[in-house]
């Protein structure tokens, strides 16, 4: 099955250009095929072809399916985003591919990089939830900096991986939670204000195993765990 996105409320309507395109000429689809879609809230739209047209296509609905999120935790990842935009936008991809519900780009005292294109992230999480056939999509946050995020109140377990030598937690040995929040640094790591703000937050020092990990690397471990404990 090859899954699509719209956030059309109508029961029925007309695709973006560069879909139609796809659909007509490259799927070869044609008056009367199915094709399914998703809100990204977690609803599965299957729908019927109307007309083809390389620049309309359009669709109707004929069934509308809820669907339940295919991981039972909700995961919220701040992470700083990476100087090599390349590798924080991997991640993102690939966390969404596992399993992640929330995602926030965190500006630290070590931050190399300091600002995200939000719009270019969304399309990235869209791509990789269409491919891995979910229908939930990740809410990816504005960037925002790692002293005002620790300001806002989370429900749920936080965590912080640092690479200070201090007493630290197995995240791979710790009991499932059902709701997460990990704080993962920039290429210099926190620096010890920020870890000793964490603290006084309330936030659990966290272990990876015994690598140095890169950033990216660092977060998706963090996805995995989580994923393969629940």
């Amino acid at each position: 099955m090859q899954l699509f996105y719209t956030n059309n409320s109508e029961s029925e309507f007309t695709l973006p250009s560069e879909e139609s395109k796809h659909i007509t000429k490259v799927l070869r689809k044609k008056e009367g095929d199915t094709l399914h879609f998703t809100d990204g809230k977690g609803q599965l739209l299957i729908t019927e072809i109307t007309s083809t047209d390389i620049r309309k296509t359009r669709v109707k609905i004929i069934k509308k399916i809820e669907q339940e999120k295919q991981h039972n935790y909700y995961l919220h990842v701040a992470i700083a985003p990476t100087k090599n935009i390349d590798r924080f936008e991997w991640f993102l991809e690939k966390a969404c591919e596992i399993g992640i519900d929330e995602i926030t780009p965190i500006i630290c005292d070590h931050s190399e990089r300091k600002f995200v294109k939000k719009e270019r992230g969304n399309r990235i999480l869209l791509s990789a939830m269409k491919q891995s056939l979910k229908y939930h999509l990740p809410k990816l946050n504005e960037a925002i900096s790692l002293n005002n995020f620790m300001k806002q109140d989370f429900i749920g377990n936080k965590y912080i991986a640092h690479c200070e030598n201090s007493e630290k937690i197995e995240l791979k040995n710790k009991e499932t939670e059902k709701r997460t929040l990990i704080l993962i640094g920039p290429e210099g790591d926190f620096s010890v204000s920020e870890i000793e703000k964490s603290i006084e937050k309330n936030y659990l020092a966290i272990s990876l195993g015994n690598s140095r990990l890169r950033t990216e690397t660092a977060g998706l471990v963090c996805v995995t765990t989580i994923s393969n404990r629940n």
